[in-house]
């Protein structure tokens, strides 16, 4: 097939980084795929080590007219069957034309980004029916998962426990930006309560100031370390114990099935991705929102219990296998692209239109 893939994110986040991989594993499996991403040469030189040289566009405001006029020409070049724009921002600058739009969402967006869109990808079942209650068709609207790389057998990376840790203490860790939406305070918070245990937080954002006082007027700062952004999360995710994801509002958590594919144990916030993906007590272990109490519990009844993580760790990595993994996620994805592909030659040549206005990745 002859693939267009457009995504115009952050440099950094979970969407991102499958937009990537989903790309390379097309190209892959033998379709022509044409990437086009906002500028961003680190991402640039990532997809090339696979062989695709993407499209770099601006794609700035609304008014960015040189970014729709580059986009509208090298589509038409390119001939693609189906088109994939990832996001609000990708959605709203791609235009209508011979080819399916699919419009892939990794969150409850406002669905006027994508009204001119043929179908819509949701990455969750849930969000699934969110878009129907929204009322987008049942028939347009489409379950299809997210694949993470395999981080099974990994070396664990070598980090010095922070210096309030005792020798042996057991690891803890999370990934994922510093923004409210993770989390990342009530895991601080549950800390007090987990006395023997040291935490990593790898990841950047704009609580990072406010994180690292919440862990000093804690009294844990002296056992959590701030890593920063990391490319190593299969060898943090080795080095660790447990790994925690904090988040109060996380619509799929890819690092849950990282964690998975690393047979970790993974203790979850009950949000909507995780309440999702998890069996609670048999692939992981949900608590409640907001509840640092619950939280400290269930990480403190797993490291009291080094047999029931090992069966977490063997349950996750079996359902990573099972539906995760990229072979059967790519499968699903492949079937579905030629399944909304239109018919050779009978396509219908739609008007290319003003699409809506255009808003935030």
């Amino acid at each position: 097939m002859r693939l267009a893939q457009v995504m115009a994110g952050s440099t950094m986040g979970g969407a991102e980084g499958f937009y990537e991989r989903l790309a390379v594993a097309l190209h892959g499996a033998g379709d022509e795929v044409l990437s086009v991403i906002r500028s961003d040469p680190a991402r640039a030189a990532r997809l090339a080590v696979h062989g695709l040289t993407p499209v770099q566009l601006r794609f700035g405001t609304w008014f960015d007219l040189p970014t729709r006029l580059r986009l509208r020409a090298r589509l038409r070049a390119f001939q693609p069957e189906v088109v994939v724009a990832w996001m609000n921002r990708a959605a709203s600058f791609t235009p209508r034309g011979p080819w399916t739009l699919v419009g892939r969402l990794g969150g409850y967006y406002d669905l006027k980004y994508y009204r001119h869109c043929d179908h819509l990808v949701g990455n969750t079942r849930d969000l699934v029916d969110w878009m129907v209650r929204q009322g987008w068709p049942r028939e347009r609207a489409h379950y299809l998962p997210n694949f993470v790389d395999d981080m099974g057998g990994m070396l664990p990376a070598e980090l010095d426990l922070p210096p309030g840790a005792r020798p042996g203490a057991p690891r803890l860790l999370a990934l994922g930006r510093l923004h409210r939406n993770k989390g990342f305070d009530t895991l601080l918070r549950a800390m007090p309560s987990l006395p023997g245990a040291a935490l990593a937080i790898a990841g950047e954002g704009p609580e990072r100031e406010s994180l690292t006082r919440l862990a000093a007027e804690l009294g844990v700062a002296d056992r959590v370390q701030f890593l920063g952004w990391r490319q190593d999360s299969g060898a943090l995710l080795a080095a660790c114990d447990i790994f925690i994801c904090s988040s109060r509002h996380e619509p799929l958590g890819n690092i849950v099935l990282e964690a998975w594919s690393a047979g970790r144990p993974v203790v979850a916030v009950a949000a909507q991705g995780p309440s999702e993906l998890i069996r609670d007590s048999e692939t992981g272990v949900l608590v409640p929102l907001e509840s640092p109490e619950a939280l400290a519990a269930a990480v403190n009844a797993l490291l009291d219990d080094p047999e029931r993580r090992a069966a977490l760790g063997e349950a996750g990595r079996a359902a990573y296998a099972a539906g995760f993994a990229a072979a059967p996620v790519l499968a699903r994805w492949r079937g579905f692209l030629q399944q909304v592909a239109p018919p050779p030659a009978a396509a219908p040549a739609r008007s290319l239109s003003a699409e809506p206005p255009g808003g935030r990745s």
